[in-house]
């Protein structure tokens, strides 16, 4: 904690903001692309708003207050600017995003980047069934081994929701799964 809080203080900082802002990417930039490439699953849609999450960090790091941690924070940037970059593509091709999402997963095994193989495309393919709270709270959970009181504060919701959406999404996925 006291490493952030110096991190934080240097990024606030005109003589060492540069210095620490690297240092802040290098700390966080693949936990942050691994985050957004599970909600707008295109590698490249992925890079595109990594690049936003980092600049608008980067604007606003003398808004950060501290009562949460920096990185709960930065995931929040990074939440809001995939889903606003899904909500925008939705919007440009006037379809939902759900199917911007069906698109992308489409298109996955043409990715360069996907590693996955028949099993986990399908489960990629069941979590976007899901609605996005769902998805996010799913892919925090299950893939980044979130803690609840944590992803509160990311999702801004209660835990006791958090724990009831991720059960739910469960329950949904696993139907998906043996049923498809």
């Amino acid at each position: 904690m006291d490493n952030e809080k110096e991190l934080v203080s240097k990024l606030k900082s005109a003589q060492t903001q540069e210095k620490a802002f690297r240092e802040l990417i290098t700390l966080y930039k693949e936990r942050l692309y691994w985050h957004i490439r599970k909600i707008v699953i295109s590698h490249d849609d992925s890079d595109d708003v990594l690049q936003n999450t980092f600049i608008k960090i980067y604007k606003n790091i003398n808004n950060f207050k501290g009562d949460s941690k920096l990185y709960s924070w930065m995931y929040r940037i990074a939440t809001n600017e995939a889903i606003t970059h899904l909500n925008k593509n939705a919007k440009r091709l006037h379809i939902t995003n759900e199917a911007v999402q069906e698109y992308a997963i489409n298109n996955l095994k043409a990715d360069v980047y996907f590693e996955g193989n028949d099993i986990q495309l399908k489960l990629q393919k069941a979590i976007a069934t899901l609605p996005q709270k769902q998805q996010l709270v799913f892919n925090m959970k299950y893939f980044d081994n979130i803690k609840y009181r944590d992803m509160s504060e990311v999702l801004e919701t209660s835990e006791g929701a958090l724990k009831a959406s991720y059960h739910i999404a469960v329950k949904k996925i696993e139907t998906y799964l043996t049923t498809n």
